[in-house]
C-alpha cells in the first residue's frame, strides 16, 4: 500500500510495542520513518533494521522528549534525513509506577506529567512549524483517560485525560492545515501490562470485553495509519477508543 508515498513520519517512542508497530506499519504503507527512543535503543535499531530490510528508509534518534532541545533535535534530524515532515505520531509515555494520592509526592506527579504531557507539548511545539499543508498528528491517550484508570493510576489517568483535551484544542488551532486526532487504547498486549498489571486482572478485563481478548499492537497501528492518512481527511479533533468494546464514549 502507498498511503504515505513520498511522505515522512516521525514516531516518538518507536523502540517497543505499540510505537514499534506504528513505525513498521507506516513504513509498510510507504512512509520514510524516523523513530525516537530513550531507554529502548536496541528495540529502535531493530525497528529501523526491519524497515530497511523491507526496502524502506528509516533512522533512529535518541531523545528525552521532556527536554525541548531533544525534541527540536529529533525534528531537525528527521528533516535533515528525509527533507520534510508530514506525519507525527507521539506514543512516548508511561505509568512510571502505581501510586495512590497518599503515596505520591510532588516529584512523582511532575514526572508522570512530564513523560506523558510535557513530552507531547515539546514535540508538537517544534514539529508543527516543520509540517506542511495536509499534515497529520496522532497522539496517544488511554482508556484510563476516559474512566480514571485502575488502582494507583491517578496521575497517569489525569495526564492521559489532558492529552485528549490537548489534542482536541490543537485540532482547532491547526485546522485546516494539519489534522490532530488521539488514540485511546484499552487492554493491549504490551510490556506496559506485563510490568504494571497482574495476570489475573488482565484475564478478567479481557474476558469482560465483547471480543473476549486483549488487543495487539498491530491492531492499534492499523488505526493510527488510517488516522494519519488522507483516507481520514475529514476527521480531526477526535479521540478514538480501541478497547475491544469494553468502554465506548
Amino acid at each position: 500500500m502507498t498511503r504515505f508515498a513520498n511522505k515522512t513520519a516521525l514516531v516518538a517512542g518507536g523502540g517497543r510495542d505499540i510505537g514499534r508497530a506504528c513505525a513498521l506499519k507506516l513504513a509498510s504503507d510507504g512512509a520514510r520513518v524516523a523513530v525516537t527512543y530513550y531507554g529502548s535503543a536496541e528495540g529502535a535499531e531493530q525497528c529501523v533494521a526491519a524497515i530497511v530490510a523491507q526496502g524502506g528508509q528509516a533512522i533512529a534518534i535518541k531523545a528525552d522528549l521532556t527536554k525541548m532541545a531533544d525534541a527540536l533535535n529529533a525534528v531537525e534530524q528527521t528533516v535533515k534525513a528525509f527533507g520534510q515532515l508530514d506525519v507525527l505520531v507521539h506514543v512516548s509515555g508511561g505509568l512510571i509506577a502505581r501510586k495512590s494520592l497518599v503515596d505520591m509526592d510532588e516529584s512523582f506527579w511532575r514526572q508522570v506529567m512530564d513523560v506523558n504531557l510535557t513530552s507531547l507539548f515539546n514535540l508538537t511545539k517544534v514539529a508543527v512549524p516543520a509540517m506542511g499543508e495536509g499534515g497529520s498528528i496522532v497522539t496517544f491517550a488511554s482508556q484510563a483517560g476516559r474512566d480514571g484508570g485502575g488502582p494507583g493510576a491517578l496521575a497517569y489517568a489525569t495526564s492521559k485525560g489532558a492529552v485528549m483535551t490537548f489534542s482536541r484544542g490543537l485540532a482547532k488551532e491547526l485546522g485546516p492545515r494539519i489534522r490532530v486526532n488521539s488514540v485511546c487504547p484499552g487492554m493491549i498486549s504490551t510490556g506496559f501490562h506485563d510490568t504494571f498489571t497482574k495476570p489475573e486482572v488482565r484475564e478478567r478485563v479481557a474476558g469482560a470485553t465483547p471480543l473476549k481478548r486483549e488487543g495487539s499492537s498491530e491492531e492499534v497501528a492499523n488505526l493510527v495509519s488510517f488516522l494519519a492518512s488522507d483516507e481520514a481527511s475529514f476527521i480531526t479533533g477526535v479521540c478514538y477508543d480501541i478497547n475491544g468494546g469494553i468502554l465506548n464514549s
